[in-house]
C-alpha cells in the first residue's frame, strides 16, 4: 500500500516530537532535496543553477584528445617495433633453413623426409652461422666473444625394431647429448665435424635435434622517425622433429626477440634528440590531467557517498524504513570509476612510454596493454556525455537493461557450446584440420555461428570413414540449426524485448523509486529520463503494520 509522503511526514513528526521539532525536520529535508537535485543535474543544468563550471566535463575533453594523440604516436613507433621483428624472423628462416620456400607448412616451416637432407639441413645452418657476417645484409652480429652454436639431441636410450615381422624392443628413457661451436672453431672443421661420432644419427631411435644460437641487432630505422634506436637481441631455434617416425622430420623455426638498452651509443642529431624531449614533455602533460581527473572524479565518488548516507540516514529517520538497493546504487556514477580506473592505467602507462623513449625500459607489450585499454575506457566514456541527449541514451539504458538477461542465457548456452567443442575435438579431430585442438574446435564453431566459412568446414572433412563423415554432417547441421536459427534469435530478442521496454518507459515514464517519489515535489531540475536503470531492481514500497498504526495514531 503507498503512502503519501504527507502522512508519512506526519506521523513521523508525531512519533519524534522530542527529538526533532517540525520545523528543523522540514529544513533538513528541504536542504537535502536541493542537493540531490543538484547531484543529479547534467553539466549545463548546474552551470545555470548555481553557476559552477564543468571542470571535469572540460577536463575529459581534453584527456580524450591528449590521451589519443599521445596512443597513435606511440602506435607508430611500435609499429616500426613489430616490422622489424617479423622483418628479421622472415630473413633467419631464409638464412638459416635450406630450400626454405618462403611460406610456412601449417605450424612448421619445412619438412624433410631423406637423411641426406637431414644431414645437409644440419650442416647448412652450422655454415651459415659462421660466415654469418659476410652473408647477412641487416646489421647482426654474434652475442659476445665465446658465445656459439649450441646443438642437442635427444634419442632414445635403446630401441630395435624390425616391422617385417612387428617386433619391438625399446627403452623409452631419454638421451641428451650437446656441444657448443664457437664461429673461430668452425673453420676448416667442416669435414671432422661430419666424422664425429655426435652427427652420426641412428634416425630410428632420434627423437629430435636441436640448434640454438643468439644473435645481435640494431633497429635504425627508427631513426628515420625521429626516434632513438634500439637494440635487440634474438634467440633463435631451430629443431628437427622426428617425435613421429613417420618417414617425415619437421623442421620448426623459433625465434624469442628481446629489446635490450643499447650500452654505450652515441647520436649526433640535434632534431632527433629535441624530438624526443617534446614527446616526453608532451607525455608529462598527460600524466598531470590525468592525476587531474583521478583528484575530481574521486572527490565526486566520495562526495556522492556522503550523499547517500544523508539520504538513507533521514530516510530511516523520518519513514522508518530502509532504503532500497537500487536506490543505492543512484548514487553511485559507474562513469566516473570508469574514468579513475582509465586515469590510473594512463598515469602508469605514460610513465613506462617516458622510460622508453629515454632508453632506460623496454617493456613494449605492458605498455601497449595499459595505454590500448586506457584509451578504450577513455572512449567509451564519451558516451556519458551523449546519455544526456534522450535519443542517445536509448543504446546505454538497453545495455544496462538487458545486460543481466543476457548473461543468464549465455551461461546456459555455452554449456551447449561446449559439449559440440568437446564432441566434435574428440570425432573430428583425426579426419578435419580445424578440429584438431580444442582451442581450433572453438574458434572454427565461432565462426560457424556468425555464418563464415561454411562451405569449407563442410568440403574438408576426409571421407575415409563413411561413419564419421555422415556424424559430421549431422553434427555441423545441428550446430548450425540449432545456434543461428534458435539461440542466436533468441539472443536478439532478449535486447530487443529490453529495448521495447525502455521506448514504452520514455513514452510513459519510468517506474518511480524511493528517491523518485522523495524528489517529486522538487523535479523542476531533476531528469527521470537520466535514470540509471533503477528500475530493473526497483524496490516495491510496503509499510509494515506498525507503521500505519504509528500514522493513525
Amino acid at each position: 500500500m503507498e503512502i503519501s509522503l504527507k502522512y508519512l511526514s506526519g506521523g513521523r513528526a508525531a512519533a519524534s516530537g522530542n527529538m526533532m521539532t517540525q520545523s528543523d525536520l522540514d529544513l533538513k529535508e528541504t536542504a537535502l532535496k536541493e542537493d540531490l537535485k543538484f547531484y543529479f543535474m547534467n553539466p549545463c543544468e548546474k552551470y545555470r543553477a548555481r553557476r559552477q563550471i564543468p571542470w571535469k566535463l572540460a577536463l575529459q575533453i581534453l584527456k580524450i584528445l591528449m590521451v589519443t594523440t599521445q596512443l597513435v604516436f606511440f602506435g607508430l613507433s611500435n609499429q616500426l617495433v613489430v616490422s622489424f621483428k617479423e622483418e628479421n624472423t622472415v630473413a633467419f628462416k631464409h638464412l638459416f633453413l635450406k630450400g626454405y620456400s618462403g611460406v610456412d607448412e601449417d605450424d612448421y616451416s619445412y619438412s624433410i623426409y631423406t637423411q641426406q637432407d637431414a644431414y645437409d639441413s644440419i650442416f647448412y645452418v652450422i655454415n651459415q652461422y659462421r660466415h654469418l657476417k659476410n652473408i647477412s645484409l641487416g646489421t647482426l652480429d654474434y652475442e659476445h666473444e665465446g658465445s656459439g652454436l649450441k646443438i642437442c639431441k635427444q634419442q632414445y636410450k635403446r630401441r630395435t625394431m624390425l616391422p617385417s615381422n612387428g617386433t619391438l624392443n625399446i627403452d623409452v628413457s631419454i638421451e641428451t647429448e650437446c656441444i657448443s661451436l664457437k664461429p673461430e672453431e668452425l673453420a676448416g672443421k667442416k669435414a671432422e665435424l661430419k666424422l664425429s661420432s655426435f652427427f652420426n644419427l641412428e634416425f630410428y631411435r632420434l627423437i629430435q635435434v636441436e640448434i640454438s644460437f643468439k644473435l645481435k641487432g640494431v633497429a635504425l630505422q627508427t631513426i628515420h622517425a625521429r626516434e632513438l634506436p634500439d637494440c635487440y637481441a634474438f634467440q633463435n631455434t631451430i629443431t628437427f622433429n622426428n617425435r613421429a617416425h613417420s618417414g617425415k622430420i619437421k623442421v620448426y623455426f623459433d625465434s624469442d626477440t628481446d629489446i635490450q638498452e643499447c650500452k654505450d651509443w652515441h647520436i649526433f642529431s640535434p632534431v632527433l634528440q629535441k624530438n624526443t624531449q617534446y614527446i616526453l614533455v608532451f607525455d608529462g602533460f598527460v600524466i598531470l590531467s590525468c592525476f587531474a581527473s583521478l583528484i575530481l572524479c574521486t572527490r565526486s565518488i566520495i562526495l556522492a557517498l556522503r550523499l547517500q548516507k544523508r539520504f538513507v540516514d533521514f530516510f530511516l529517520e523520518k519513514y522508518k524504513r530502509h532504503v532500497c538497493h537500487a536506490d543505492r546504487l543512484e548514487f553511485i556514477n559507474g562513469w566516473y570509476v570508469l574514468v579513475i580506473i582509465s586515469d590510473v592505467m594512463t598515469i602508469i602507462g605514460s610513465i613506462l612510454k617516458m622510460e622508453i623513449k629515454a632508453k632506460n625500459l623496454t617493456s613494449y607489450d605492458v605498455c601497449s596493454i595499459l595505454l590500448g585499454i586506457s584509451t578504450l575506457f577513455v572512449w567509451v566514456g564519451v558516451i556519458r556525455y551523449l546519455g544526456y541527449f534522450q535519443t542517445y541514451n536509448v543504446l546505454i539504458l538497453t545495455m544496462q537493461a538487458s545486460l543481466p538477461k543476457v548473461l543468464r542465457f549465455c551461461c546456459c548456452a555455452g554449456m551447449i557450446y561446449l559439449g559440440y567443442t568437446f564432441c566434435g575435438w574428440i570425432v573430428l579431430g583425426p579426419y578435419h584440420e580445424k578440429f584438431e585442438d580444442l582451442n581450433t574446435v572453438a574458434e572454427c564453431l565461432f565462426s560457424l555461428v556468425n555464418g563464415d566459412d561454411m562451405f569449407a568446414t563442410f568440403a574438408q572433412i576426409q571421407q575415409k570413414s563413411t561413419l564419421v563423415w555422415r556424424f559430421s554432417r549431422l553434427y555441423l547441421y545441428s550446430f548450425i540449426s540449432l545456434f543461428i536459427y534458435m539461440i542466436l534469435s533468441l539472443f536478439i530478442a532478449l535486447i530487443t524485448d529490453s529495448y521495447d521496454t525502455i521506448k514504452k518507459y520514455q513514452k510513459s515514464g519510468f517506474p518511480v523509486t524511493d528517491l523518485h517519489e522523495f524528489l517529486k515535489d522538487h523535479d523542476s531540475g531533476y531528469r527521470k529520463d537520466q535514470t540509471s536503470m533503477s528500475f530493473i531492481c526497483c524496490c516495491k514500497r510496503q509499510q509494515s503494520d506498525d507503521n500505519l498504526i504509528l500514522i493513525n495514531g
